[in-house]
């Protein structure tokens, strides 16, 4: 189940929308009086409008005094419902609503209780002419018959979490779970649209996307610039940062990692790598690699061919890194034979060759050819792609030079 709400000064455009008076809906509708919360009886839309401005004039005035809210519970849920069902819901999410305190990240209270139940306000439900899916429509009263105004700090949030705790009491799936049981499959399929693309193009991976199904939200700054997008599929929004892998898939990250899910493409095999040195590694007795062919929070796909046979990887981003600006393309020839080698010695494909550590004191690990269990990742990656340059040569770029 979700929920939405806003504080809007447009009130009476949104009460004609919600009781059905207004002539604007792009699709008829079945809708239907649920409930009225101190109102005079079956009031038409002036009528509600009337009566809440009535409360309003007797306190000081607000710009915004009315709260538009919409619940929405899943079709399946409410089947069977009948009029009560649907008030002792909206009574349900509504005791939820006011009892919430909100507070800051300077645990400061941003928003206090607010007072629906003691406001005026019509329930309204609306069934779509397309799918029949129901859900409630309601305008609230931003003053309370009190006197009280209902905050409406963070508003949107107080309504996703009422909605949240009414569907846990009742057993039902929340809007979370809904959320995070679809946001692998969203995952996958932002990277199956990287993948299809033959070179990076905003417009090549927003179309990609909406062939999938998706709408794309682009957040654009004064000039134009794009800074950041949203996908969404069906009721449910999901950031780009809330997506990937150390939020990948932001606007800023994507060409990186297109070129990343692209570079593994072009791969070559460790064979055609190793023809020719004069220590090339062999495969490794231990074939310690298993640890590496499942994904995991902070990993990156990597392919390697080698002997015929493709070899399916995820290693820490951090390590790929490391043999990305230790064998920079842009200014080592063969930086593509040496990350390769480097992965394959790193992920236990290939014996260690040995290489010391550095530092001049030696030490323990200093010319271990396997993993020490005391190395950390980065320290095992760095005597890696020192084993592959020495194994190989680091080969400069040649070319006109000013």
């Amino acid at each position: 189940m979700i929920a939405k709400a806003k504080a809007i000064s447009h009130g009476i455009n949104a009460i004609r929308y919600i009781t059905g008076e207004s002539q604007n809906k792009k699709h008829p509708e079945k809708i239907y009086r649920i409930l009225d919360n101190l109102l005079p009886s079956q009031p038409d839309t002036m009528g509600i409008w009337n009566s809440m401005q009535l409360t309003l004039s007797r306190f000081q005035p607000i710009k915004n005094s009315v709260i538009r809210i919409e619940l929405s519970p899943s079709a399946e849920h409410t089947q069977f419902f009948d009029t009560e069902d649907w008030q002792q819901l909206w009574q349900d999410f509504v005791a939820e609503f006011d009892k919430q305190v909100i507070i800051g990240k300077d645990g400061k209270v941003r928003s206090c209780p607010t007072h629906l139940a003691n406001s005026k306000y019509t329930v309204w439900l609306h069934t779509e002419s397309e799918g029949g899916v129901p859900h409630l429509h309601a305008a609230v009263c931003r003053m309370d018959e009190d006197g009280n105004i209902n905050n409406d700090h963070n508003i949107h949030l107080r309504a996703q979490r009422a909605a949240e705790r009414v569907a846990k009491k009742r057993g039902w799936t929340t809007a979370a779970q809904v959320r995070n049981s679809h946001i692998h499959q969203v995952n996958r399929d932002c990277m199956d649209a990287l993948k299809s693309m033959q070179s990076w193009s905003w417009e090549a991976y927003k179309n990609a996307l909406v062939r999938k199904g998706y709408t794309i939200h682009e957040r654009k700054d004064g000039n134009g610039i794009l800074r950041g997008y949203a996908l969404v599929n069906k009721n449910t929004k999901y950031k780009a940062s809330e997506l990937g892998v150390g939020r990948n898939l932001m606007i800023s990250k994507l060409p990186k990692t297109w070129e990343k899910l692209h570079y593994q493409s072009r791969v070559g095999t460790l064979n055609t790598t190793f023809k020719g040195t004069e220590q090339a590694p062999k495969p490794s007795v231990y074939a310690n690699y298993t640890q590496y062919n499942t994904c995991r929070s902070g990993t990156v796909p990597y392919t390697l061919n080698y002997e015929n046979q493709n070899y399916h990887f995820y290693i820490p981003e951090k390590v790929l890194d490391c043999f990305n600006d230790e064998f920079d393309y842009r200014i080592v020839a063969n930086s593509q034979e040496l990350t390769d080698m480097a992965v394959a010695i790193f992920v236990g494909l290939l014996e260690t060759p040995n290489v010391a550590t550095g530092g001049g004191g030696g030490g323990s690990q200093s010319d271990l050819p396997w993993r020490d269990k005391d190395e950390d990742d980065l320290q095992w990656a760095r005597r890696c792609a020192r084993a592959a340059g020495r194994l190989l040569g680091k080969k400069p770029k040649t070319g006109l030079k000013r």
